[in-house]
């Protein structure tokens, strides 16, 4: 049926919805400890509401904790991309790049037309890159300025957030 709809299916893989880091004692020591002067700091300074931004960035790590992730499906057709249910067709696209840094960094990151979207990141598991290249090239502007990996996702990557 998906054959029919977006044309032919070149290359699909699974990800997880997000990534689960194995965290240390020390790592939960650290995160209490700057929670804590955090929340310290904004009843000192009377701002409630950055202690409440606070309060709700620990509620979400701790939920995020206790959570497994979920496979979702990617796959690469003629007519564009399908990211789980979602589907994006290329002229929605902008560019597309490859960050390839074994085995910390595999990820095909996605630009969208619309500087309102955030770019999309799908890890590559265990696909070739080179073939991912190939096959969004026929479709997609490939954006060769890009040499690292987004500050946001290497920053979330070493701190396991």
């Amino acid at each position: 049926m998906a054959e029919e709809k977006y044309g032919k299916k070149l290359i699909s893989w699974n990800f997880p919805e997000f990534i689960k880091y194995e965290r240390s004692r020390g790592w939960y020591v650290i995160a209490l400890i700057i929670g804590g002067l955090l929340l310290l700091y904004a009843v000192v300074t009377v701002n409630f509401l950055f202690a409440l931004i606070v309060i709700i960035v620990a509620v979400i790590l701790f939920l995020k904790t206790s959570e497994e992730a979920n496979n979702i499906e990617f796959t690469i057709y003629e007519a564009g991309i399908k990211v789980g249910e979602k589907f994006y067709e290329y002229k929605e696209l902008k560019n597309f790049y490859l960050i390839y840094e074994p085995p910390e960094v595999k990820s095909l990151y996605l630009d969208f037309q619309s500087s309102l979207r955030p770019r999309l990141q799908i890890p590559l598991e265990d696909k070739n890159p080179v073939k991912v290249r190939e096959i969004l090239l026929d479709y997609l502007n490939e954006d060769l300025d890009k040499e690292n990996e987004p500050i946001s996702d290497g920053l979330g990557r070493i701190l396991k957030l």
